[in-house]
């Protein structure tokens, strides 16, 4: 794309509607200046996230939006997305943080947590290593490769599922179509998918019932890519041992649901990207985009119409 913003000063950017310091200084940290929407090229939004806000904003100056969130479904379901204005998200900006998290279920459901922190009474141990496991990332994206650099030191076997061929450090890696054969031979299941009509319900009890007896379902991607009843069911008839949650359906996972109480469940509340490392992150993302709009570089992250 050309260079935009027509000023040896930088391109004119709106960080809005609601007011980011942090955000605004980026702006200016990439070169840009932070200027009134109706004089903006571009736009960093950040606001409730209702799809048509941002698109209430959009004028014909508008040239590019930036979004702020690394799964944007909630934009391109709505055929919201277009190619111009450019729309870019923040993929790959949280992977870092999210594969930590990830790391730290994994630990959690190889060493048994749940069950430790629900127990009252000093019961045998049931706990087994993640050194030397078989892992099979699902979703092949910046947090899988994070991931996988974080698993590298335990020495863990990796199975990867991508449509992009050979994923670094990988075993073995199948495309998208044959993810289901690679869920027998793991021990722990992660899944870092983007949420898309290929992917929703993605593992149901069809899947589950391929998967270990003594293996667990780790989620840090999507709550729809997992049918929360077949997952349940499973757990329930011992189909397989445990699953730790970052993301549920539904979610916000509402009080008294069972997924709370399951002993075999760890949910945590989306909290795979802690506000201490998003925003710095996210600050990041929009100096890089706000240089290469202004220079007319490609920018990072853009968003396909129609999808992923």
């Amino acid at each position: 794309m050309s260079a935009v913003g027509g000023s040896e000063r930088g391109p004119g950017v709106h960080v809005g509607p609601n007011h980011e310091p942090l955000l605004e200084e980026a702006v200016r940290a990439g070169g840009g200046r932070v200027v009134p929407l109706s004089e903006a090229s571009g736009l960093v939004y950040r606001g409730s996230d209702e799809p048509g806000e941002v698109v209430a904003m959009l004028h014909p100056g508008i040239r590019w939006v930036q979004l702020c969130h690394a799964g944007v479904e909630r934009w391109t379901a709505n055929d919201l997305v277009t190619r111009e204005p450019v729309w870019t998200s923040a993929a790959g900006a949280y992977s870092l943080q999210v594969a930590e998290h990830a790391l730290a279920l994994l630990l959690a459901a190889a060493r048994d947590l749940p069950a430790a922190a629900r127990a009252t009474s000093w019961e045998p141990k049931r706990t087994r290593s993640l050194a030397r496991s078989t892992v099979a990332l699902v979703g092949a994206g910046g947090i899988a490769r994070s991931l996988a650099a974080l698993l590298e030191p335990l020495g863990c076997r990796l199975l990867a599922v991508s449509d992009s061929g050979p994923f670094p450090g990988a075993e073995r890696t199948v495309p998208r179509a044959s993810y289901r054969d690679v869920l027998g031979e793991a021990d722990h299941v992660v899944l870092t998918a983007p949420s898309t009509a290929q992917t929703r319900g993605m593992v149901g009890a069809a899947e589950l019932a391929l998967m270990k007896p003594t293996a667990w379902l780790v989620n840090v991607a999507r709550g729809d890519l997992v049918v929360t009843d077949d997952l349940l069911d499973a757990l329930d008839a011992g189909v397989v041992a445990g699953a730790a949650l970052d993301v549920t359906d539904p979610e916000p996972l509402p009080p008294g649901h069972p997924l709370w109480t399951h002993p075999r469940v760890l949910v945590t509340p989306h909290s795979a990207n802690p506000d201490d490392a998003y925003w710095p992150t996210l600050a990041g993302r929009v100096e890089e985009n706000v240089r290469r709009f202004g220079a007319g570089e490609p920018l990072v992250a853009v968003i396909e119409p129609g999808g992923f």
